[in-house]
């Protein structure tokens, strides 16, 4: 569990990590190589979590070794399928994502983080979003250096 204390906020108490994988921890379903040691790092605090309709069938392989749980689901309705993993998930979920159907499970995140890559962001997602970030690697270093996180969010 990783609990984050931000001045003028409920504290966050997080269980889950939950990361959209083509857009924004991968691109042209390839792992961005600088995430696997961020990502081994928090599998120890956190339970992470990658949903992908693994549009290039590579998902399993390039997350392989890395301490995470894959979930794969159909390409159609991919927006309630991710919304439903996170809300069985319970609390103390956030989320990373850059997709139109990432907005269903920022709605139901305790925290979540937008990731504007190459693929770009859909523009409604900012709209749900806590934080928005230009990179993956930036993402996860909010988790893996909270006053990065206090500092953005603090009221």
């Amino acid at each position: 569990m990783l609990n984050i204390e931000i001045p003028g906020r409920e504290p966050l108490a997080l269980c889950h990590l939950v990361l959209d994988y083509n857009g924004t921890i991968a691109v042209d379903g390839k792992l961005l190589p600088e995430l696997a040691a961020p990502l081994g790092e928090l599998s120890r605090t956190l339970e992470v979590h990658v949903l992908t309709a693994d549009t290039y069938g590579t998902a399993a392989k390039q997350c392989g070794g890395l301490g995470v749980k894959l979930h794969t689901f159909p390409r159609e309705g991919a927006g309630r399928c991710k919304e439903e993993i996170v809300r069985a998930l319970g609390d103390g979920v956030v989320c990373m994502g850059n997709g139109f159907n990432d907005i269903p499970m920022f709605r139901c995140a305790g925290l979540s983080i937008a990731v504007l890559l190459e693929e770009g962001m859909c523009a409604g997602l900012l709209a749900e979003a806590d934080v928005l970030v230009r990179s993956a690697l930036d993402g996860l270093d909010l988790l893996r250096h909270p006053d990065r996180l206090r500092a953005t969010l603090r009221n």
